[in-house]
């Protein structure tokens, strides 16, 4: 077995703990308002519901530290320790402890690692230990397992390597600190999980999964159509809806006269209007029958009609037999979005209701994925994360900055909170006006009580809100307006972050793109990049270059297999172009020969291109192979032959040595040959110049096309 030296003292139990008496927030930095309570560390649960500046995303059972549940009372003040010991590493006991954290924990994953804490020590007391003396590295073992098949209650699951890692942490970290502790700890010999880091190795690649195109494309245009399309309509009705609980509050409970009543009635009748239904047949039910043909009419709009507050049970039975003729004959309908204007459908022409007619709960459903929609909205054009898409607040829009002629920045205003003090960091997001345009709408939603500074979202965006969004989207409701239906699969907002990283990378331009995006996201760049450098920023740019590093083993990968099948590059680097794949097929027939078992498999193939891959930069038009900076004719116009990439800006593919045409381009020029064949043919007689300089443009085209076409052949 594995050891580790814990000198330690003595435990005899009457030893104080060095954080005996320490009011906790105040040991962890944590301010709160004046005169709140404040926990101390003899406390069985420690409270952080009224701390200043805890992250809104952190819920509120993670706001509260119980230590109650655990059954061995001693066991019960090593926890609470070793929890006071992470959220104060620079406490005097904590420091001098080699193995110790030396930054400070959030308090969410703090309840996460006190659940795992609580289960392990009580899952010893049921295995009969009294000591964490006696702990064995079997016990240690045993636990992982268990804890990695079975759920909280029993129930047995499938293996979760993500459960048993998080459980293995909490054992080895009661091991790490058990000098600090004062009641009981591990043997001095034990090393639980010997040869397992205490922490994920930075540098690894990102392994949260993009939203695939089939399921992202439905979910952002249904996600759009319902901010940009219902939105509006949804905000009348909510207004609508105000109003009218505004004026029912105001009217008299005095007594309907029969004579108003019936004239009431009647106006249904010859408007062919029907009454509104009763949502909440409760109420009535003390003097109505639920089987009561009147029970399903809503009593209270009726009232509201006659300009009162409600009918009277002697009212109502006088009006009984004109009533039920008037349902009869008009019936009953949901109260809100009646006669709903017509608007154009998602999948193109034609004209749906905007909303069928909803009772209050049916309202409150599509409110809340229309609050959906604008949620995903924001987080898939900014990539904001969860934490910063929860700290958003009314009042988060910018006003627009004019950064042109026409054109204006929009930005969205949060904090960010990940790797930052308590309270994140003010920062602001430059979006494009979609997202500008959701947390508008957001905000409305709000309604108007909403005040500067309130929460924009009062839940965070997790599965069951994707989940609902989903089956509104594919149902009845959603495929009336025509909505392409959003797949099965798992939907987060790390996905849709991830998906906007790709999205940025496999774009021509992907990493100026992505470094101007990631300005975008924090303010980077020509606003404080420099100050700041690394951090979430820095990561999200190596995912990016990572990202473009692959998309071009693959693009070449492709033109290779082309080259194979006898399809060649065109353009004036084409030449330079096939004798390297010409070495290619060189260097794998040697491999083949030396040892005829060696297959040319993609894997050996991208590892022979990824020299080339990794000076290729897209065009719109073309590939640049940027191998010799002196050849490139884009720094040659420029005046910059010391640049260490192309302008794509100056690109004239058709004389650069060193850039190809290839199939994917044909669209572009095709489109540009009969471009400037219109616009020729539209120039007058007298424009012989202008004329004879396009022509000579056209002519270049017709010739690069011709190229291709040939080429390809």
């Amino acid at each position: 077995m594995s050891t580790i030296a814990h000198p330690g003292v003595p435990l005899s139990g009457t030893v104080p703990s060095p954080f005996a008496g320490a009011d906790i927030c105040g040991l962890a930095g944590f301010v709160l308002p004046i005169g709140a309570a404040r926990s101390v560390f003899e406390d069985d649960v420690w409270v952080f519901t009224q701390v200043i500046g805890i992250p809104a995303y952190v819920s509120k059972c993670a706001r509260r530290l119980d230590f109650s549940g655990i059954t061995n009372e001693r066991w019960k003040t090593v926890a609470k320790e070793y929890i006071a010991a992470q959220m104060a590493p620079g406490h005097e006991a904590v420091r001098t402890l080699p193995y110790a954290n030396r930054t400070v924990r959030v308090v969410n994953s703090l309840y996460a690692e006190l659940l795992e804490l609580v289960r392990w020590l009580n899952w010893l007391t049921a295995q009969g230990v009294t000591e964490l003396g006696k702990v064995t590295e079997h016990h240690c073992t045993s636990f992982a397992q268990y804890r990695a098949t079975h759920r909280p209650n029993g129930k047995k699951t499938h293996d979760r390597p993500s459960v048993r890692r998080a459980v293995e942490l909490t054992i080895i970290g009661l091991a790490r600190y058990g000098e600090l502790f004062t009641t009981d700890r591990y043997h001095p010999g034990l090393r639980p999980f010997p040869g397992q880091a205490t922490s994920k190795p930075s540098g690894n690649a990102n392994k949260t999964p993009p939203v695939a195109d089939p399921t992202f494309q439905p979910l952002l245009g249904a996600a759009l159509y319902l901010v940009q399309t219902l939105a509006p309509h949804l905000l009348r009705e909510l207004d609508a809806k105000r109003r009218y609980v505004a004026h029912r509050a105001s009217l008299p409970a005095a007594r309907i006269d029969r004579g108003e009543l019936e004239a009431v009635i009647r106006r249904h009748v010859e408007e062919r209007r029907p009454f509104d239904r009763n949502v909440n047949w409760a109420k009535a039910k003390k003097w109505i029958s639920k089987d009561d043909p009147l029970g399903k009419v809503n009593l209270y709009a009726l009232a509201a009609e006659a300009h009162r507050r409600e009918i009277s049970p002697s009212t109502l039975e006088s009006v009984r037999d004109v009533l039920e003729e008037a349902v009869e004959a008009v019936g009953i309908e949901e109260p809100f979005c009646r006669r709903a204007d017509m608007v154009e459908r998602a999948d193109g022409p034609g004209e749906a209701p905007w909303s069928e007619p909803l009772s209050e709960r049916g309202l409150r459903a599509l409110t809340g994925v229309v609050k959906t929609a604008s949620h995903v909205v924001i987080v898939a054009l900014s990539g904001m994360r969860q934490s910063e898409l929860r700290e958003m607040n009314v009042g988060c829009r910018v006003p627009p900055i004019e950064a042109g002629p026409g054109l204006k920045r929009y930005k969205l205003a949060s904090r960010v909170v990940k790797g930052k003090p308590l309270g994140g960091v003010p920062d602001e997001w430059v979006v494009i006006w979609e997202a500008y345009q959701a947390a508008e709408v957001a905000e409305q939603l709000l309604g108007p009580g909403a005040e500067i500074g309130d929460p924009l979202l009062t839940s965070p965006l997790d599965s069951d809100r994707f989940t609902l969004f989903r089956q509104w989207v594919n149902g009845a409701a959603g495929q009336a307006l025509g909505l392409a239906p959003v797949p099965e699969g798992q939907l987060t907002t790390r996905m849709l972050r991830r998906t906007l990283a790709l999205e940025i990378a496999y774009r021509p331009g992907g990493l100026l793109a992505a470094k101007v995006q990631l300005k975008h996201l924090s303010v980077v760049t020509t606003e404080g990049y420099a100050a700041r450098p690394g951090g979430a920023q820095a990561k999200f740019l190596a995912e990016v270059n990572a990202e473009e590093a692959e998309r071009n083993k693959d693009l070449v990968l492709a033109e290779y297999r082309r080259y194979q099948q006898g399809e060649m590059p065109a353009g004036p680097g084409a030449r330079d172009l096939i004798s390297f794949f010409a070495s290619v097929d060189g260097k794998l027939a040697r491999a083949a020969a030396e040892d005829p078992t060696v297959v040319g498999s993609d894997q050996e193939v991208r590892a022979l291109l990824a020299e080339i891959a990794g000076v290729l930069h897209l065009g719109v038009a073309n590939y640049c192979w940027f191998i010799d900076p002196s050849k490139a004719l884009c720094l040659k116009l420029a005046g910059t032959p010391n640049a260490t990439k192309p302008l794509a800006g100056m690109c004239d593919s058709a004389r650069c040595p060193q850039a190809t045409h290839h199939p994917c381009h044909r669209p572009v020029w095709a489109e540009s040959v009969r471009t400037k064949q219109v616009f020729i043919g539209s120039i007058g007689r007298n424009h012989k110049t202008e004329k004879a300089r396009l022509q000579a443009d056209l002519d270049r085209d017709v010739n690069v096309l011709a190229s291709i076409d040939a080429a390809a052949a």
